[in-house]
């Protein structure tokens, strides 16, 4: 780590997005093996467990000095990790307005607007940027030792979820295996991406409990909570995934005020719902999946609202029963014959009618082909569907999801 009041010159310098979380740093690490001589400016973290176990356990490993020490003149080189965002990148403002300079960007989020674009690029869907950068790493026969190895296998396990999450590859997986052969302490790892719940944030997660709303947002349930609190929360994003695992929830948004600002934090398991997206509206980041952003010089009732307005514009239709019903439904009289209404079958190239008391106005059942079929056979054809009809039936709301449309179909053996 570089020493303070020195001010330095160096080529290259690396850095990741403000609020880093394990990947980022373990990106940087990976790359200061790529870029031997580069300086890292670590950019900072939002979790207090992770920047504890930063400063007090790595920081040896990294050639690490504070924007303040550096002399930007004459830097040709800036390595970005993890992010592609320039909103997400303060830090190092004035080099990425610098003519001269030469961007190398090493990412694996989707592409979102407000990108930068490098003179070299390597942007792969993987489950982690780590899992590129020890690719790189393999592929040059550069060995991490087994602390390094340690941190970069840490990145690839939390930003997989421990291989839960969708966006795990195959590379993830190649990639640990490498790290554990070079050292790796799964005991380490695990220390930190399990993380349990402690006493004093019992009460904050239910808060977010108690304040949580449901939002039905183009069919899909959106689950929302909004909290201030005068204190600063650890791990909330922790606190987050606890709810969202403890609910079984498909979305959840937590938006709370502390430390005079405003912290959003999403978790998402639906293809409908792009998180990472979203949240780039307000200025932060991450993936589909999940994602976080901070919020200034607004109150939370303004950030509900336009975080409510944004989801209604961004998420996708989900199939829902009014969009896939046929209406208005075709439907007989109890009184009409079974030869009539397998006639209208024929006609309409249906399977079922609705048997419907136009004069009550209600509902009696449904009759099949297959069944109109054995009343020919059986020369019955000249009696009321009535007294064939299959009055048995389950009701749903036309916003059911198709979901539950089919746990009905499967469960209760109906075909209306």
């Amino acid at each position: 780590m570089n020493k303070k009041n020195k001010i330095i010159k160096p080529d290259t310098i690396i850095t990741s997005h403000i609020n880093a979380d394990f990947d980022a740093i373990a990106s940087m690490l990976a790359a200061q093996k790529l870029y031997p001589g580069s300086v890292i400016i670590f950019p900072g973290s939002q979790e207090k467990s992770l920047r504890d176990f930063f400063i007090s356990s790595t920081s040896y490993l990294f050639n690490m000095a504070d924007p303040d020490s550096i002399d930007f003149s004459q830097t040709s080189k800036l390595v970005i990790v993890d992010t592609r965002q320039k909103s997400r990148l303060t830090q190092v403002s004035e080099l990425l307005d610098k003519k001269d300079i030469k961007i190398d960007i090493y990412d694996h989020h989707p592409a979102m607007k407000g990108d930068i674009t490098g003179a070299f690029e390597i942007i792969r869907k993987t489950g982690a940027t780590t899992t590129i950068l020890s690719a790189l790493l393999q592929k040059k026969k550069i060995v991490p030792s087994p602390e390094e190895a340690t941190i970069m296998a840490l990145g690839i396990y939390e930003d997989t979820g421990s291989f839960t999450y969708a966006s795990t590859t195959k590379e993830d997986f190649e990639q640990a295996a490498f790290l554990l052969s070079c050292g790796a302490n799964l005991n380490t790892i695990v220390s930190f991406v399990v993380k349990e719940i402690k006493s004093e944030q019992v009460t904050w997660l239910n808060e977010l409990l108690n304040e949580m709303t449901v939002h039905k947002i183009n069919g899909v349930d959106i689950h929302m909570s909004v909290i201030s609190s005068p204190t600063y929360i650890t791990d909330l994003a922790t606190i987050v995934q606890k709810i969202v695992r403890m609910e079984n929830l498909d979305i959840f948004f937590a938006i709370v005020l502390m430390d005079n600002k405003i912290n959003i934090i999403a978790r998402n398991r639906i293809p409908e719902v792009d998180a990472g997206k979203i949240l780039s509206k307000f200025g932060g980041g991450g993936h589909s999946y999940a994602a976080s952003a901070k919020v200034d010089n607004q109150t939370l009732a303004q950030v509900e609202i336009m975080l409510i307005k944004l989801l209604q514009k961004e998420v996708k239709n989900i199939q829902i029963a009014k969009h896939l019903m046929t209406s208005p439904a075709i439907t007989i009289e109890p009184r009409i014959t079974c030869k009539t209404a397998g006639n209208m079958m024929t006609r309409y190239n249906i399977n079922t009618l609705l048997v419907v008391d136009k004069k009550k106005n209600s509902y009696e059942g449904y009759i099949t082909r297959q069944v109109i079929e054995k009343t020919l056979h059986h020369k019955l054809s000249h009696l009321p569907v009535k007294e064939y009809m299959n009055s048995e039936v389950s009701y749903i709301s036309s916003d059911a999801d198709i979901s539950q449309i089919e746990n009905i179909i499967i469960e209760g053996k109906h075909r209306i």
